[in-house]
């Protein structure tokens, strides 16, 4: 089936998000969805949007997404393209899906003169690694992501005295 790849619009947003618990599955790091569609149409639809997601539709049916925003290379000085999450539902995978997203993702960052088209994966996903690698990607072995969240956050936001 063809892809047909287009910008995510309101009425997707049931698809995303059962999307995203699938991926979550997949990862083993259910327990910390706490997504909602409500939450994740004010993200991408609110009055100030966080991030944007691209959709792929084959056979009239949604089956995979694409979620980023933007980011700022300080050594660039230009902006980035983040992908935070690209999923392919379990049974339309092997049909060139993927990289059909990442070439849409590409061409987006290309058109809007980005310097960086960035993304993070784990560590134990060898078949996604290999996979970003045939498509041109450099998996940076010296980087790790920092992540501070929770209660170590609000203790971080925690104005210091004196």
């Amino acid at each position: 089936m063809t892809l047909s790849i287009r910008p995510a619009q309101p009425s997707d947003i049931a698809h995303i998000h059962s999307m995203i618990v699938e991926l979550a599955v997949f990862e083993k790091l259910e327990h910390m969805v706490v997504a909602t569609e409500e939450l994740l149409h004010e993200g991408l639809f609110g009055a100030k949007p966080a991030c944007e997601a691209i959709v792929g539709e084959a056979g009239g049916e949604v089956v995979c997404f694409a979620l980023f925003f933007h980011n700022f290379s300080t050594f660039l000085t230009k902006k980035g393209l983040y992908l935070e999450d690209l999923y392919v539902r379990q049974a339309h995978r092997g049909q060139g899906y993927g990289s059909e997203m990442l070439k849409k993702l590409a061409e987006i960052a290309v058109e809007r003169h980005c310097g960086r088209f960035e993304w993070s994966v784990l560590d134990w996903n060898e078949p996604a690694i290999n996979f970003y690698k045939t498509m041109g990607a450099e998996i940076l072995p010296d980087w790790r992501i920092c992540r501070v969240t929770g209660d170590a956050l609000t203790a971080l936001a925690t104005p210091a005295r004196g």
